[in-house]
């Protein structure tokens, strides 16, 4: 295990109702914040007037930027950051997922920098201090409500690319899973993928001794897996919402990562498909990942043992052949709840896989367990068709 050093500075409010503090946390930051929202889902269960009275309630100054779509865009990034130059806003409320929360990230990124704000994804410019985040969630999937990435399309160059700062941090969120249970079902699994894909990137490693690590990234993976079909058939199980909405916050809020290598070429290579096609980021995920562990699984064939062994419950004595026991059980784990792992099924042929493997691969080789140059990512794809 490598030495590190562990700070998540997030305060998480959690529980039913827990909405309604929103108007006193966001006070604590100023007196204007500009209220970041999609595409209008929550102005239809309600949550929108909810917040906006809440936060009128405490005398605070409203400005809104919406329309934030998945597979976030630069071009509403810029926008938000020309407001909050023109307004003097005190704190960005991001009320959302994770695309949500993200262009909210960037936002404040793009505040303390001089140039367009897209040199912070391309040229890797260290990020300065900048305004609060808060945040309301309203999707379990991406993790973003607790950590300090944020990944955004540009449609013109068709990139999909992430920033990390430990400015970025929201300094609190709100976890009601009651705000999670209108999101439609499809969206719902698609953020399970998501959920478990981060816990993969984390515990799939050369990482020797993390044991406590993996051990906590096992009971995240089971937890999900067990829950995910009770939510499946009852999308309005409160509890099971609950309890994935807490699994997407843990999958990468930093605890089952810490002291470990990690991976990351997965999230590569599916933002590469994403900023060609903007499917869903979970969608990708699902296709990419199972077809990525067959790629790697002779290089740390005991991990996939692991997986397969204290994740699904697979006997066998051979690491490999377990292993890969244990990568069929998740493919037939998404297929039964109706996701698909072939870019074929979504209507993805090979016209593109050159150009995919060359965004994936813009910066160098990815991933620790195998490095993956451009060749390697074109065959994964091709394994992916």
């Amino acid at each position: 295990m490598r030495n590190f050093v562990f700070h998540n500075p997030t305060k998480i409010i959690f529980g039913n109702d827990s909405t309604n503090k929103v108007g006193k946390e966001t006070k604590n930051y100023g007196k204007k914040v500009l209220l970041i929202t999609g595409q209008g889902s929550i102005k239809k269960i309600g949550l929108y007037d909810k917040v906006v009275d809440l936060l009128k309630k405490e005398e605070l100054e409203i400005y809104e930027l919406s329309g934030v779509k998945p597979n976030p865009r630069v071009d509403l990034v810029r926008e938000g950051i020309k407001i909050v130059r023109e307004n003097k806003i005190d704190i960005l409320l991001a009320v959302g997922g994770g695309s949500v929360i993200d262009t909210a990230k960037a936002i404040a990124a793009g505040l303390t920098y001089e140039g367009d704000v897209w040199d912070l994804f391309t040229k890797r410019i260290p990020i300065k201090p900048t305004i609060p985040i808060g945040v309301v969630l309203t999707l379990a999937a991406t993790g973003s409500e607790m950590n300090g990435n944020a990944v955004i399309s540009n449609m013109d160059t068709q990139e999909k690319l992430a920033i990390s700062s430990p400015y970025l941090y929201p300094k609190f969120s709100i976890l009601d899973p009651q705000n999670t249970v209108s999101v439609p079902l499809n969206h719902t699994l698609y953020g399970i993928v998501d959920i478990l894909s981060h816990v993969f990137e984390q515990y799939f490693d050369r990482t020797e001794d993390a044991i406590l690590q993996d051990r906590f990234a096992e009971a995240i993976m089971r937890t999900v897996i067990e829950t995910a079909p009770k939510l499946a058939q009852n999308p309005e199980d409160l509890e099971s919402r609950a309890i994935i909405l807490w699994c997407g916050t843990n999958a990468l809020n930093g605890i089952i990562g810490v002291g470990k290598e990690q991976d990351w070429a997965s999230h590569a290579i599916e933002h590469a498909i994403s900023a060609l096609y903007d499917i869903p980021h979970g969608l990708g995920l699902a296709i990419v990942f199972p077809h990525w562990m067959k790629y790697v699984i002779d290089v740390i064939p005991n991990k996939f043992a692991n997986f397969a062994r204290n994740v699904w419950g697979i006997q066998g004595e051979d690491d490999f052949e377990v292993g890969l026991k244990g990568i069929d059980k998740l493919i037939d784990f998404y297929e039964s709840l109706g996701i698909p792992t072939n870019l074929s099924r979504i209507g993805i042929n090979n016209e593109r896989l050159e150009e995919m493997a060359e965004k994936a691969t813009k910066f160098g080789p990815i991933g620790n367990v195998k490095k993956l140059n451009k060749e390697d990512v074109y065959k994964i794809l091709e394994m992916c068709l």
